[in-house]
């Protein structure tokens, strides 16, 4: 692919049209039924934005209390217990009912055949149970926390899950469920891409967005297998009194973490890899130019992929493995910093002379860069097994967690949410508050996490509900640091949900996009996505022009 600078587009064109279209996928059928009855992939789409979003408003609430408690050395609003379950609940729903289905449950769904020229996706049915397994887990896990929660952390590692005195079992079980839906969804997103590619579109031809989609789908129906006969044989223990992993009946706990790594570790991709999917679709449009280094972009995807299933012994350094074992794991883990470094280094090749436009989608790729590279570093110092021993179990683990997974997760949720928002919904966002709500939400992330960095450093073990006097000022940042999010998070919902209804008639491609999902269908797009079968000449954001005002089909 050519990475030559090309006349630049025009950067936002909102108002092409002076009305929405007359029929779309969201006017097609308006009642309760429609809605929960529906196979078309753009409504599941929805559907899993709204349960998503509505996890992410727990989860954030559960990590807000979290830091309001750390404002003193002492108790400050809960109790011990309390205080257990309010962080182990806020890692449950952030890591497996927000983070691993945020972008390919929503964006994945919506965008994967709008990109490949297809009318839906291989298995309409069973997108559809995906969404009904996905909300059955998310609600065993809330009802799990109303009548009793769970301490454990959200890795329930033994002996803690063998021991405690709240009611664990439906919030195994909703994590347990969930995963089935993760496993359905990546079986169809698999299937999809190889079957149901239009005419045209090659391997090497098809969006870098379909190619990081695709590899975490096959993270997903490899590993979370394993997840899931984990959670089942905890639960037999708790209900039966095995002695699977429980020390104390003989069990093995070390066997229980290598079991939860091996999926855990590749789950970290399985929430960055789509991630960095959106990033690839941003920086081209934004940039007015092809995506430098396709092919190292794409093949990097499915390195990442296999290597994360070869790293999950990094979380065990301090586990009482072998010398050798630990050092292969360290230079495995680190492995995955080199196809990191590809696609970053690609992405920043993709912006050189480029004709970029500063809109939300790219203030939030900006963040994700800074995010992914920072958190990326700290992910290698913490794989040297002589610096992972000193901050192992402290603040210093958190915050590395923090900004790869959530800060990365969450700023390329939000970029996508914003440059997608047009083509899902058929109207702009007023871009001055997105602007304004994406610098709070990247300086409430850093005053948030930066002092964890430093407390860790300086000895605080995580998950403590008490801590000396001397790590109070830090830990007072932090939770200013964190309210600043919230205020940043609250600002996108509202002005979000006011564009639904008066916002700005978007037009079919605002971007000045090549993207296939922006050339080939209006926005909002048909029911059945085309009215015709599109034809694909050229590659993904092949900007050798402006766009071409009308969409070519086949006969």
């Amino acid at each position: 692919m050519s990475s030559a600078t090309v006349e630049a587009l025009p950067a936002h064109q909102p108002g092409n049209t002076e009305e929405m279209p007359a029929e779309h996928y969201l006017n097609d059928g308006k009642t309760v039924f429609s809605w929960l009855g529906t196979l078309d992939h753009k409504r599941i789409a929805i559907l899993y934005m709204v349960v998503v979003l509505l996890m992410f408003l727990v989860g954030g609430t559960f990590a807000l209390l979290v830091r309001l408690e750390l404002l003193t050395p002492g108790p400050t609003i809960m109790d011990a217990l309390t205080y257990n379950r309010m962080f182990t609940l806020h890692g449950v729903i952030m890591v497996f009912f927000f983070m691993i289905p945020a972008i390919p449950g929503i964006f994945g769904n919506f965008m994967l055949p709008l990109m490949l020229g297809a009318k839906d996706v291989a298995f309409p049915r069973l997108n559809l149970m995906s969404w009904y397994l996905y909300v059955l887990g998310a609600g065993l896990g809330i009802w799990g926390m109303i009548n009793g929660g769970a301490d454990t952390g959200w890795t329930f590692y033994t002996p803690y899950s063998s021991m405690t005195p709240t009611q664990i079992l439906p919030v195994l079980m909703g994590a347990f469920v969930a995963g089935f839906s993760s496993i359905l969804t990546g079986l169809n997103f698999i299937v999809t891409v190889h079957t149901m590619r239009a005419p045209g579109i090659t391997w090497m031809k098809m969006p870098l967005f379909v190619w990081s989609i695709y590899a975490t789908a096959v993270i997903q129906i490899l590993g979370t297998p394993v997840i899931g006969l984990v959670m089942l044989l905890l639960t037999v223990e708790q209900v039966f009194g095995f002695g699977i992993f429980d020390p104390a009946r003989g069990g093995d706990p070390v066997l229980y973490q290598h079991l939860f790594w091996f999926y855990s570790h590749p789950a970290v991709y399985i929430m960055v890899l789509p991630a960095m999917a959106v990033m690839s679709e941003v920086v081209s449009t934004m940039s007015r130019k092809n995506p430098y280094g396709y092919k190292m972009i794409a093949w990097s995807s499915l390195g990442i992929a296999l290597v994360g299933f070869l790293a999950w012994g990094h979380h065990l350094f301090v586990s009482g493995q072998s010398t050798f074992d630990a050092g292969a794991f360290g230079v495995i883990s680190m492995m995955v910093g080199v196809f990191t470094a590809i696609k970053v280094f690609n992405w920043t090749a993709t912006l050189y002379k480029g004709s970029v436009t500063f809109t939300t989608p790219f203030a939030y790729f900006c963040g994700f860069l800074y995010f992914i590279v920072f958190g990326g570093m700290t992910g290698i110092a913490v794989a040297s097994v002589s610096l992972d021993v000193h901050w192992h179990d402290t603040y210093f683990v958190v915050a590395h967690f923090h900004f790869i997974m959530v800060g990365a997760t969450i700023m390329a949720f939000l970029a996508a949410l914003h440059y997608w928002f047009p083509k899902m919904f058929g109207r702009m966002y007023p871009e001055g508050w997105g602007l304004v709500s994406a610098v709070l939400i990247i300086i409430g992330f850093n005053a948030t996490f930066i002092p964890q960095f430093l407390l860790g450093n300086m000895g605080m073990p995580r998950r403590y509900y008490q801590y000396p006097e001397q790590f109070q000022a830090l830990n007072v940042a932090s939770t200013a640091g964190a309210s600043l999010l919230a205020m940043g998070f609250l600002i996108i919902a509202i002005y979000l949900a006011i564009s639904l209804k008066y916002g700005k008639v978007a037009g079919p491609n605002p971007w000045g996009s090549h993207g296939y999902e922006w050339l080939h269908t209006q926005s909002p797009p048909i029911t059945h996505n085309f009215h015709g079968q599109p034809v694909y000449p050229q590659a993904p954001h092949d900007y050798t022009g402006p766009v071409e005002g009308e969409v070519t089909h086949a006969a």
